[in-house]
């Protein structure tokens, strides 16, 4: 008798199991149904003016047309972006805050921080890829570097003396410099500066011999012929500049790096509601309009594959944990 009355119970547990899923079923495809029923809000944990916040407020109009609600963008700066990523981390997991992310949020300050705020790769669930710009390796007209090659013989036979600006220490670009150093097998001489603006007229005026910066900020230079382009760092050639080749092409078959920009969530957001603003996005990023401006700002706009995206994010935040931790960067 006893043995029979465990079994019962058992029993009695697994039926009350199955009718609470069933109950939870409706529950989410309710959810789905309603959402969303109020303003959802974009956070740009950057300035206003910046690459990411344009970004937002490209595709805010679009998605809040197709959602039916009104899309608000929030800045939120400092701490290299870590304070308003943190922020939506650690925030209501219900699709009503998202993260306008980017590489230096995503993968790069989290990399070089000792004691990172969020984990980039369990705090958040992607949302969709928006775009990806290439950094362009570039020389100054003043000096007498005309390609890639030159630019490698130079800093083989004078380690340590050939200047590659960077907009600052511990951001993409200059970690980029760190892996090009590494993969190449030369010693080159870093220079960081407060901004690209600031390295891009020393580039121009040859006080510093090279630069690593995104295409789309060197790219009038490089028209008007102050700056030569000598490869880009992204797998495939940049369409606004498509006689430049890759570094793989140079012979670096590992290099790639690519700032780019996506929509995140906060993990545990209701898969009903990520199927959602997953549609919402891929509908928005179709709008000619859309991608009108975005080819303007001279980026590549990402397939919506999102198992190839999240795991290149895996790949390029190990990728510059490693870096950093070998050229000893931290942002703290």
């Amino acid at each position: 008798m006893p043995h029979s009355r465990t079994r019962m119970t058992r029993r009695a547990r697994r039926i009350a199991l199955i009718g609470l899923a069933a109950l939870a079923l409706p529950g989410a495809s309710a959810l789905a149904q309603d959402f969303p029923a109020r303003p959802i809000r974009i956070m740009v944990p950057w300035a206003p003016g910046g690459n990411v916040d344009i970004t937002a407020r490209t595709i805010a109009p679009a998605l809040s047309e197709i959602l039916g609600q009104p899309v608000v963008i929030e800045n939120r700066p400092g701490a290299g972006g870590m304070i308003g990523s943190a922020s939506v981390a650690k925030g209501a997991a219900d699709g009503y805050t998202l993260l306008l992310g980017s590489s230096g949020t995503i993968t790069v300050a989290p990399a070089l921080s000792r004691n990172p705020s969020y984990d980039p790769i369990k705090d958040f669930a992607l949302v969709g890829p928006i775009h990806s710009v290439p950094i362009v390796l570039t020389a100054s007209a003043k000096v007498p570097i005309r390609s890639y090659k030159e630019f490698l013989t130079q800093a083989q036979a004078r380690p340590g003396q050939v200047s590659v600006a960077s907009a600052g220490t511990g951001s993409s670009n200059h970690l980029a410099i760190e892996l090009l150093g590494r993969q190449a097998g030369v010693k080159l001489n870093h220079i960081p500066y407060k901004g690209s603006g600031p390295a891009l007229t020393d580039l121009v005026g040859g006080q510093v011999d090279a630069m690593m910066d995104q295409l789309t900020a060197s790219l009038p230079h490089i028209k008007e012929g102050r700056i030569r382009a000598l490869a880009v760092t992204s797998r495939q050639r940049s369409a606004q500049q498509p006689d430049v080749p890759t570094l793989i092409e140079m012979g670096l078959p590992d290099y790639e790096v690519i700032t780019f920009t996506g929509l995140f969530a906060p993990a545990g957001t209701p898969r009903p509601v990520l199927d959602k603003l997953q549609s919402a996005l891929r509908q928005a990023l179709a709008r000619p309009a859309v991608r009108e401006r975005f080819a303007g700002l001279g980026v590549d706009l990402i397939e919506p594959d999102y198992k190839a995206f999240e795991a290149y994010v895996q790949r390029d935040f190990a990728n510059w944990r490693a870096v950093a931790r070998e050229a000893g960067i931290t942002m703290d």
